[in-house]
């Protein structure tokens, strides 16, 4: 039954249910965690690395650390390949703020573009 209502994330089962929303949220909790920490004299980040299988090898499972700017760091907790495309998305942002204003990308600017990129997503149902 639920194949009917599992292709798209705006479609409702007829008991009030996202599949798609479900199954994401079943995949996140499948992934390692990320944690970041402030401090006076900096910031800390630390992320899990999960071995799904003995037989992956441990250098070509793929980073959870990302540097966007020179300022700006990511850790990534997920499903990585979806993160990939956030990352080139704000490391491209990054560069063409400072590109246009010749200073540092606020951080507040980066987070608004990539919040507006994925309600688009949202709302056109993609």
């Amino acid at each position: 039954m639920a194949r009917r209502y599992d292709s798209r994330t705006t479609i409702f089962s007829p008991e009030g249910r996202l599949y798609q929303v479900e199954y994401a949220m079943e995949a996140i909790s499948h992934a390692g965690t990320c944690v970041g920490i402030l401090t006076k004299e900096g910031v800390v980040l630390g992320a899990e690395k999960r071995v799904t299988s003995k037989l992956l090898e441990i250098t070509a499972s793929p980073e959870k650390m990302y540097k966007i700017d020179s300022h700006i760091a990511a850790a990534v907790a997920g499903i990585t390949s979806d993160a990939n495309i956030l990352i080139n998305y704000a490391r491209l942002t990054a560069q063409r703020y400072l590109f246009s204003y010749q200073n540092p990308t606020p951080i507040e600017y980066l987070v608004r573009s990539l919040c507006d990129l994925k309600q688009g997503y949202t709302q056109i149902g993609g």
